[in-house]
Order: C-alpha cells, then structure tokens, then sequence
C-alpha cells in the first residue's frame, strides 16, 4: 500500500510538472528577443570559425577562442564537414572539428558565413524546449602556397537552436530566464 502512495505521488508530480512545463508560453516581444540572440550566438560562432581557421591565429588564441565557441553549443553537438570531392559527409563533436580546423594543412584559411536567416519558427517540443534551425552558407578558401593548391567551396548548412529556460541564484533570489544553445551543424549542400 505505502508503495502504491509513493508510486501514486511520484506520477502526480511528473504530470503536474508535464503541465506547467507546457503551458508557458514564449511572447511575441520574449519570441523576438531569443531569436535575435540566437541570430547573435550563429554570428559569434562565425567569427570564431574564421579566427580558428586563420593561420595567422596564435596557438594559445586560438584555444582560448575554441573554448568561447564551445561554450555556444549543447553537450553532444556535432558539426559537417563536406567537400566538392567527396560525396561524403564526416560529423564530429564540436571541439574535434576545431581542432581539425585549426590543423588544416594551408598557408591560408578564409572562412566566411553569409546569408544568415531562420528556416524554421521555433516549435515547442514535449519536454518544455523550443527547437528552431537556423540556416547558414559558408565560403570555404584555403591556399597552399608551397603546392600551388587553391581549394574553395560554398556549402549551406543547418544549425539547430535549442531554447529552453534555465534558472540562476542572484543575491539570494532564483531568476529564471530563456537560454539559446546552438545544437548540430548539419551540412545540406555543398558546391564549387
């Protein structure tokens, strides 16, 4: 008997929980301000690609800017790698691909993201977070002087936002507030 309180309990908290969790809503002027900031976390991400990629980047700047980046993403998050001669697409975790980045085997790196926009509103996901893809299109050049080798391509990739609201302690009180996290960066095309 005791156990079936406890078990009768335990759900009532889960569905009580279930409840609220999906009945906050996001208001247009809250749904504009995430966008923008999400909007904004893509465009850091794109600063940080280009100074990684750079090889005039210095070695300890370089980490210390892999580091920012990461802090961007979701645990788990992958990004694409793509090229014009391959079919294939390799994904790896979010620091795994910066330091493939960086080790990039060019005397020149010049990675630039254009057009920038949402693909898709943010949808409400059944455990509270929202959920939104942003799209991106990455001009790719590098250049190696000593071979002669001048490789360059355009690849449009998809970034999944996660918005979710998360709490912290200020002076005592618990704020709550929406997070951004940029989750997988999923290449979609890839062209010279």
């Amino acid at each position: 008997m005791k156990n079936n309180i406890i078990l009768f309990l335990g759900l009532f908290l889960i569905s009580t929980a279930t409840v609220f969790a999906q009945s906050e809503t996001i208001s247009p002027a809250r749904k504009q301000a995430i966008d923008s900031l999400a909007l904004e976390k893509v465009k850091d991400l794109s600063k940080y690609i280009a100074i990684i990629g750079s090889k005039e980047t210095q070695f300890s700047e370089a980490n210390r800017v892999m580091d920012r980046a990461e802090e961007l993403f979701a645990p788990g998050a992958e990004m694409g790698v793509s090229s014009i001669n391959t079919s294939e697409i390799a994904y790896y975790k979010v620091r795994r691909y910066f330091e493939r980045l960086m080790a990039l085997n060019y005397d020149r790196v010049n990675i630039t993201w254009y057009d920038i926009q949402y693909i898709s509103d943010l949808e409400r996901q059944p455990d509270g977070r929202y959920v939104g893809v942003v799209t991106i299109f990455q001009r790719f050049e590098g250049t190696s002087i000593e071979t002669g080798m001048n490789y360059k391509d355009t690849t449009k990739k998809d970034i999944t936002i996660y918005v979710e609201k998360k709490q912290t302690q200020i002076a005592g009180r618990t704020i709550e507030f929406w997070d951004v996290m940029l989750g997988d960066v999923r290449v979609t095309e890839t062209s010279a």
